[in-house]
């Protein structure tokens, strides 16, 4: 993540340090975004709005947060608000999925099936228990950095990934009688 330095000098006016703030955190913003709005579009539109944001409120960053938490909070408010206005239904978008001459393809195609059910079983949750599985085991947060980048009690967001998990277990069934046959 971004060094406490580069962030204080970008609070005080430093652009050349706001610049590198904004690119060091961009693509962070854009996977949770994707992952919280299921499309690229939707998402790209997120991290843009996201970013803008963080740009004109730098200023009110206070160290007493993790500056991780603190843009976390930004990126999930900016989506939830997505979600709200234009009451979206999520869909995962077909990914290219290049395969490469080596003695793993299959393994790879295989995985990445994988890959596209799991975000598709993730899309499919209730937008609150999708952003905290997006926090938790995407983004590696812990149970008190999702707490506070949502402002959610603590046992909140424990219950929320629990029903999460419930959930996703009910969804990808086929995986744990052993796998899906195409």
């Amino acid at each position: 993540m971004v060094e406490p330095e580069i962030i204080k000098n970008a609070q005080n006016g430093d652009r050349e340090a706001l610049i590198q703030v904004l690119r060091e955190i961009e693509t962070h913003i854009y996977r949770t975004a994707f992952y919280i709005l299921g499309n690229e579009h939707d998402a790209m539109d997120a991290a843009q709005e996201s970013l803008i944001k963080i740009y004109s409120k730098i200023h009110l960053y206070e160290e007493k947060a993790l500056f991780k938490t603190w843009i976390q909070r930004i990126v999930t408010n900016v989506c939830i608000d997505k979600f709200r206005k234009k009451k979206v239904n999520v869909s995962i978008d077909e990914h290219e999925m290049v395969i490469k001459g080596d003695d793993n393809v299959e393994k790879e195609i295989i995985s990445a099936y994988v890959a596209k059910d799991i975000e598709e079983a993730i899309a499919k949750l209730p937008e609150h228990h999708r952003t905290v599985v997006v926090l938790r085991y995407l983004q590696d947060f812990s149970y008190n950095e999702i707490s506070t980048s949502l402002d959610l009690p603590l046992n909140t967001v424990k219950s929320y990934l629990f029903r999460a998990r419930q959930q996703l277990q009910k969804l990808l069934h086929d995986y744990q009688k052993g796998g899906v046959q195409g």
